[in-house]
């Protein structure tokens, strides 16, 4: 009996302190007083952590794309690798110039004067010329800069030729497009007839476009995002035929840009990142 009392008092049968299953090996107990509340917050830092770590991440990934590596590209190749952007600012400032004298106002007007009004071939004709033919009523100084950073950078990662081709053909969407809305007339998608008179011209259409092929082809969702907003946002407060053909100039870009990527990914495809030589 001693020793059954014994065993009994010491716990052996389990019924006593001694009896009790110990927690298993690298089983952390929980803290006295967490609440869901407290561990509901612990989840919204964690969320918060990986949101910012993907921002970082995101971010730096697009300055070395936008801004380093064409930097560097720079570096080798020198002015000549943005001769397309000194080029066009040169013709900007020369025509702006030209048309504040009675001649050079004649001349300009007969080869860069663009208005829905006109036949579609002198349109054509006529569209080179008024990609470097500004609004006399707007200040031109203002504008040179992201002229000169659009070309300047498509050149250094698209190469010369791909960037005059997406420059004419996102500029003459917006052109075309704006002749089939005056066409439509009143409407949503359509434009006021009367805006067959106004003066068609100047380089944003075709800058619009640029930094939206950039940013899709070079992967730059924040850059896409910023242009997408400065073109959209006036476009929809107030419809003009300028926001409609930078809208159409965006539109037509995003779509090449994809195209291109998806090319790009196919097997024996160019790498649409590359910079071009």
């Amino acid at each position: 009996m001693g020793a059954v009392d014994g065993c009994r008092a010491t716990g052996d049968d389990g019924s006593g302190p001694a009896g009790r299953i110990p927690e298993p090996a690298g089983r952390i107990p929980e803290p006295a007083g967490r609440t869901d509340g407290s561990a509901g917050r612990i989840q919204l830092r964690a969320a918060a952590s990986r949101f910012t770590a993907y921002g970082k991440d995101l971010l730096r990934g697009e300055w070395l794309r936008i801004v380093v590596e064409p930097a560097r590209e720079f570096r080798r190749r020198g002015v000549p690798g943005v001769a397309l952007g000194i080029l066009a600012v040169l013709a900007v400032i020369v025509v702006h110039e030209l048309i504040r004298t009675r001649t050079g106002a004649v001349a300009i007007r007969l080869t860069g004067e663009v208005r829905g009004d006109l036949p579609l071939p002198l349109v054509l004709l006529r569209t080179p010329v008024s990609l470097v033919l500004t609004d006399p009523g707007l200040p031109v100084w203002a504008g040179l800069p992201k002229l000169f950073l659009a070309f300047a950078l498509a050149e250094l990662v698209l190469g010369r030729t791909r960037t005059l081709l997406i420059a004419c053909a996102t500029s003459l969407a917006g052109t075309l497009g704006a002749r089939v809305m005056i066409a439509l007339g009143h409407g949503p998608l359509g434009l006021p007839p009367e805006t067959a008179h106004v003066l068609d011209t100047g380089p944003s259409a075709a800058v619009a476009g640029l930094f939206a092929y950039l940013a899709v082809v070079r992967r730059a969702p924040v850059l896409a995002l910023l242009t997408t907003a400065v073109i959209v946002v006036p476009s929809v407060l107030r419809p003009n035929l300028a926001g409609r053909e930078h809208l159409l100039a965006v539109g037509l870009a995003l779509v090449l840009g994809a195209a291109a990527s998806v090319r790009s990914r196919q097997p024996g495809g160019e790498s649409a990142a590359a910079v071009a030589g």
